[in-house]
Formats: C-alpha cells, sequence, structure tokens
C-alpha cells in the first residue's frame, strides 16, 4: 500500500492530502477552532479520504479538473445530503437553513444548498488536491496509492462517513425522508458517471486548448481574480437568500467563462492552477478570523489559531511555488 522508492515515501503525498483535506475544509475556513484539532480523527477520514478517492479516479484515468470538479460535487452532495444531512434539515446546529431561498416541494434551501455544496467542491476537495499535487509537481499525474491503498482508504471513508453520520444524529436527532435520501443517492450515481463521461477530455482543464491567440494571464493576476471571486462568494454568504443566490449564478458563469477562455490559451501551466488555488485558501484564511467556530473555543485562542493556519498556508504556498516553477511542465491534459 505504501512503500519506498527512488522517489521518495510513496505514501508520503497520500498522507498530505488526507490531512490537507479536514485542515483546509474545517480548521483554514474557521468551522473548527485550534483546540478541536483532535477531531481531526472524526473528519480525516470523511474528508481525507474523500479527497484521495476522487484524485486516483481523476488521475488513474489520465482525466483533469472538470472530473474533479464532478467528483467533488458528488462527495459534497453525498456528505451534506447522506451523512450530515443539512440539505434536508431544517435546524442545523440552531440554523434555519432550509428557510433562506426555500424550495417547498424538495423541501431544501436554494441558497443553502448552493453555499455548501461550493464550499465542498471548490475549497474541502479541488484546493485540497491541487495544492498537494503542486507540493510535489513530479508526482502530480501518478497515482498515489496501489489497489490495496484504494480499498483501505475506501474503508476508511466509509466508516468516517458513518462515524459522521453517527455523531450528526447524535446532536440533531433528524434523518431526511426516505424520499429525499433516494434522490440524493440517485444524484450521487449520475454525478459519478458524467465526470467519466461528459467531463473524459483528457488534453485540456476545460476546454481544446489554442494554438494561437493571446497568451495566459500572468500568475498574479489569476490569483487576483480568484481571491477577489471567492471573496465575494464567501461575504455573500452573510446575505442568504434569492438575490444572493442570482449572484451565486452569476459568479458561476463569470468563473466558467474565464477558465474556459484562460485555459485555452497558449502558455497555461501549472504555475496558473496553483494561483487560481492560493488565491481562493487566501479567502478561506481571512474569512477564519471574522467567523465564530462551531467547535472548539472561540476568542484569542481561536484568533491565535487562525494565525497558525494562515502562516501554514503561506509556507505550503511558497513550497509549491518553488516546486511548481523548478519541475518540468506538467502533462497538458492536468495543467
Amino acid at each position: 500500500m505504501l512503500r519506498c522508492t527512488r522517489k521518495g515515501w510513496a505514501g508520503g503525498p497520500a498522507l498530505g492530502l488526507f490531512l490537507l483535506a479536514p485542515l483546509i475544509g474545517e480548521y483554514l475556513h474557521g468551522n473548527m477552532s485550534v483546540t478541536a484539532l483532535p477531531w481531526l480523527v472524526l473528519t480525516a477520514p470523511l474528508y481525507g479520504g474523500g479527497a484521495l478517492l476522487v484524485r486516483e479516479a481523476a488521475r488513474r484515468t489520465r482525466r483533469g479538473w472538470p472530473t474533479v470538479f464532478l467528483l467533488g460535487l458528488a462527495y459534497a452532495v453525498f456528505e451534506e445530503g447522506l451523512v450530515t444531512h443539512t440539505l434536508f434539515n431544517p435546524s442545523y446546529f440552531g440554523y434555519p437553513l432550509l428557510s433562506w431561498a426555500r424550495l417547498p416541494v424538495v423541501e431544501m434551501g436554494a441558497w443553502w444548498t448552493i453555499f455548501v455544496l461550493t464550499l465542498h467542491v471548490v475549497w474541502s476537495i479541488s484546493a485540497s488536491i491541487a495544492l498537494a499535487e503542486a507540493l510535489v509537481p513530479h508526482r502530480a499525474a501518478e497515482p498515489w496509492l496501489s489497489n490495496r491503498g484504494i480499498v483501505v482508504i475506501g474503508i476508511v471513508f466509509v466508516l468516517g462517513a458513518a462515524t459522521n453520520w453517527l455523531a450528526t444524529y447524535d446532536l440533531e436527532q433528524f434523518v431526511p425522508a426516505a424520499e429525499q435520501l433516494t434522490g440524493t443517492a440517485v444524484t450521487v450515481v449520475l454525478l459519478v458517471v458524467a465526470a467519466f463521461r461528459v467531463a473524459g477530455r483528457r488534453h485540456s482543464p476545460i476546454g481544446w486548448r489554442s494554438p494561437i491567440g493571446r497568451a495566459a494571464p500572468s500568475p498574479g493576476w489569476v490569483a487576483t481574480t480568484a481571491f477577489v471571486m471567492t471573496s465575494v462568494f464567501i461575504v455573500l454568504g452573510w446575505f442568504p437568500g434569492w438575490p444572493t443566490v442570482a449572484v451565486y449564478l452569476g459568479l458561476y458563469l463569470i468563473g466558467w467563462l474565464l477558465l474556459r477562455r484562460w485555459t485555452r490559451r497558449p502558455g497555461w501551466s501549472g504555475r496558473h492552477v496553483l494561483a487560481l488555488t492560493g488565491g481562493a485558501l487566501a479567502t478561506y484564511a481571512w474569512y477564519a478570523f471574522p467567523s465564530r467556530p462551531l467547535v472548539g473555543a472561540a476568542g484569542p485562542v481561536d484568533t491565535a489559531g487562525n494565525v497558525l493556519f494562515a502562516l501554514g498556508l503561506v509556507g505550503l504556498l511558497w513550497h509549491a511555488r518553488r516546486a511548481t516553477s523548478m519541475s518540468a511542465p506538467a502533462p497538458e491534459w492536468l495543467s
């Protein structure tokens, strides 16, 4: 499962992603305080296991980021719909999540559904994978787990999901209706199928690369754009409702058009993917400071923890930038 090779310990990147996913998804984000680090035992199997399975499925089939995004969305629907049930719980942690931009036919909240699924797709899964790969760019295109390792991580993921389900039920005493659970399961399956059927292009992350035309924008411009757009997305989360849903859909459209244009231009590379990742992660870093953690101590100790996580992010991005600039260009389907 984990072995030593001439390139180093084969399990290093996998273990790194296993820990990065929950640290980014919950701690850098500010949902959990630094005093809740022991909860990694509960969050890593679900977040880290999910991120590893998504990455292995995409990279073993030599598929790019559209497949990662769709598999990340399948993971998000699985976690929030079948594990923690926040997509259907009218009072999760005391918050009336379904009352904002309510969809009465399916008993869901449009604002919360878009918001929480985006958090998982962009940050918990995609950004975690992109950062982990940027730290070891010479191994970014290859599998990180053996076949036995995939089985083990699969078991760990299932156990993590079951443990989180039990913990959530113990706190909330809520189970969605059978129709909601069935619809969620079908949605997860359809997203997985779409990840390998619709997003099956292996030669470019968004579309076919054009050999002529304007060069790709600078990584600095890409990072700034990512930071601004993700910051707008996060800030609007403080104003839930139908107007915010409309703006979210507009941000999706703008983001898709920008990525489609940028990734088709000559010069788009792994450095640009890292820039996108860094801009998005910087948003999570600042957002943690005005946020109050749902788990763990608040106050000065939480602020100190946010500083620690932000500095850790800066260090990882610095190392990833150095590693990416010194490595050979990534395969086109990966960059």
